[in-house]
């Protein structure tokens, strides 16, 4: 049984024992019962690391882009609210690290979420990205802070 399930089945047994099926009684067994899992670990036999690593890469990857979604938020209205205008907005071509539809999917899709930036196309070989970027006065920085920054990171959650 993947760890996973057996997570899920304590979530549902915590919700169970404490009368509370809701949503956050949910994510508080699901809490809960990872960290059980993560204590007993050393008593599975591929000592259940992968599942571990993984959920630390994801919740990694969630804070990072909460992070990337409150700086350019806060830029972006500070740019629409004072009188100075700094945008200068451009194309940029990004060329593209990750492997899979799934990794491209994902980076664009995140990159269309945090504002000022909007994925356009991706080339055929998804190789390269363009994105339209609101404040593109320096493109290979902005290439740049992507592929280490957001690609770089959903990597890793893939990985």
């Amino acid at each position: 049984m993947s760890l996973f399930l057996m997570n899920l089945i304590l979530a549902i047994a915590w919700a169970a024992l404490t009368g509370t099926f809701t949503l956050p009684g949910l994510a508080v067994g699901f809490v809960v019962g990872f960290f059980a899992l993560w204590i007993i670990q050393p008593l599975f036999e591929n000592r259940g690391g992968g599942y571990f690593v993984r959920v630390w890469r994801w919740l990694k990857l969630i804070v990072l882009f909460h992070w990337e979604l409150i700086v350019s938020s806060l830029s972006v209205a500070w740019d629409v609210l004072t009188p100075r205008h700094r945008a200068r907005p451009g194309i940029v071509a990004v060329p593209l690290k990750a492997k899979g539809e799934a990794e491209v999917l994902l980076v664009t899709n995140l990159i269309s979420l945090t504002p000022g930036t909007l994925s356009l196309d991706v080339t055929e070989d998804c190789n390269t990205l363009f994105v339209h970027a609101m404040f593109a006065d320096d493109p290979e920085k902005i290439a740049s802070d992507i592929e280490n920054g957001m690609e770089r990171w959903v990597r890793e959650a893939l990985a």
